[in-house]
């Protein structure tokens, strides 16, 4: 009788289980981490230790070459997992996490994630469909990068850091991050994201008068959504002559790519291999 009491116990609190709950307390095996902007949370080439779940605050993962380049891999946000890579049998961190703003976020080590995952399929479809989501927005990138213009490109990056997607949400205000940061996640050169930057700006699609932050409108989408908007210069067509003639002030006419999706290969950034370090230890 005892052990079937037990098995009815066991099974019930099975069904009562909440993830989000698992993913927002401490207990064994997890642990509430605080880190302060632009604090390391961990580095390329460290010992994996577990994953994180960020329950406030922004993350910026990227990859050092070599030769000491950094290239931006992409900005997490509340709600994203990162650093899982000791689950699929990684020793070794193959990237660096710095609190992008001051975060929160969950520690789960290795054996307590696997732990659960095994006796909560609750966790394991949350954790699944995470990551089948992220490989959609890695092909999405692919195809982003193929086929895309650079302003457009640079367009979606935005809307993507501002989480847009809720109904009803017309502005959100992000972390601001350099022009030589943006032109790595893009994959296009400074002088190109400060001319569309620019442009954004005189099209009220982004606004940069808010301290360290950056309002983006989602009004930016019309630059994502729509083909036939632009000139064989990258100039919207249908802007006044006066705002043609503010932009090439600022820009020589040749930044603006002449043809979309078509940057040549020296004007791109480049995304730089692992370390031989980091490749041995994998």
């Amino acid at each position: 009788m005892a052990v079937l009491r037990n098995q009815v116990t066991s099974a019930t609190k099975k069904l009562d289980f909440n993830p989000l709950t698992f993913l927002s307390t401490i207990g064994k095996g997890r642990n509430m981490l605080s880190f302060r902007k632009k604090e390391t949370i961990f580095t390329q080439g460290n010992a994996t230790d577990g994953l994180f779940f960020i329950q406030q605050g922004k993350v910026q993962l990227s990859v050092v070459s070599e030769s000491g380049k950094e290239a931006i891999l992409g900005i997490l946000n509340e709600g994203d997992f990162f650093g899982e890579g000791g689950l699929a049998g990684q020793s070794v961190r193959m990237s660096s996490a710095i609190a992008l703003t001051s975060c929160i976020l969950l520690h789960v080590e290795k054996a307590a994630m696997t732990r659960a995952m095994a006796e909560h399929p609750k966790l394991s479809a949350l954790f699944v469909k995470y990551l089948l989501k992220r490989n959609v927005r890695y092909q999405d990138d692919l195809v982003d990068q193929l086929f895309n213009s650079s302003e457009k490109r640079l367009a979606r990056v935005l809307l993507l850091m501002a989480h847009f997607g809720k109904e009803g949400i017309s502005e959100m205000s992000v972390p601001r991050l350099s022009q030589e940061t943006l032109a790595e996640m893009v994959g296009t050169t400074r002088s190109r994201v400060s001319f569309f930057m620019n442009r954004f700006r005189k099209l009220g699609f982004i606004n940069y008068d808010v301290g360290d932050n950056l309002r983006v409108r989602s009004s930016l989408l019309n630059i994502v959504l729509h083909d036939h908007d632009h000139g064989d210069d990258g100039e919207v067509v249908g802007s006044s002559a006066q705002s043609q003639s503010s932009h090439s002030n600022h820009v020589p006419e040749s930044e603006p790519p002449t043809e979309r999706g078509h940057l040549p290969d020296k004007d791109r950034a480049k995304r730089p291999p692992l370390s031989r370090a980091t490749r041995r230890r994998k």
